[in-house]
């Protein structure tokens, strides 16, 4: 069965303030925790690429062996670094589900949804009225080109040498990412529509 990766590693500097953008309260957990209670929802394995001071943070979800601590250098070389750690980690996997964790709305039955599909695509992403968005799933012919990805572009090149099959879903969350206090705050009211 695929493994989904979570990418946590980011850099403090992008949300601004005291708190790491992962850090903050949301929907009774943390950022990062919403994305990682929503990843371990769907029973799949699930692996979280991150820094030793957010750790601690997935920690209180994960056992330490589903947490990769990559150095302060490495995580800050770019995303596809932590996508690489993550598969790595888990290269007996099928497949890999990419869900950076500041997407705390991405539901589970989206997360499911897109691992189906690597069935009969080497690569998959969740689709949003015509819009691409998160996760991105890999299978596993291309686990030689995924652990070398380098800086945060380098998923993006990847995909656009292979077909990819965009995977319907009716989860606007699969658009949404925090790298603002001001997307925290859209995130938060469409977490309470949804719950109202």
């Amino acid at each position: 069965r695929p493994t989904i990766v979570v990418p946590a590693a980011g850099p403090r500097r992008r949300f601004g303030g005291t708190l790491h953008k992962l850090e903050p309260p949301f929907d009774g957990s943390t950022v990062l925790g919403c994305t990682l209670r929503h990843a371990i929802a769907t029973q799949l394995s699930v692996v979280v690429v991150t820094t030793a001071a957010l750790a601690p943070l997935a920690g209180e979800l994960l056992a330490r062996r589903d947490i990769v601590v990559l150095d302060e250098a490495r995580a800050a070389s770019g995303m596809g670094a932590s996508i690489a750690a993550g598969i790595s980690e888990r290269s007996g996997a099928s497949g890999w589900l990419v869900l950076p964790g500041d997407m705390p709305l991405v539901q589970p039955a989206t997360l499911l949804a897109v691992a189906g599909a690597l069935d009969q695509h080497a690569v998959a992403y969740a689709q949003y009225r015509g819009r691409a968005g998160h996760p991105v799933a890999f299978g596993a012919e291309l686990y030689s080109e995924l652990i070398q990805l380098q800086g945060d572009d380098a998923p993006r090149r990847l995909m656009l040498r292979y077909p990819a099959h965009g995977v319907a879903v009716d989860d606007s969350g699969v658009l949404l990412g925090v790298d603002t206090a001001s997307d925290l705050e859209t995130m938060r009211k469409v977490a309470e529509q949804a719950a109202g």
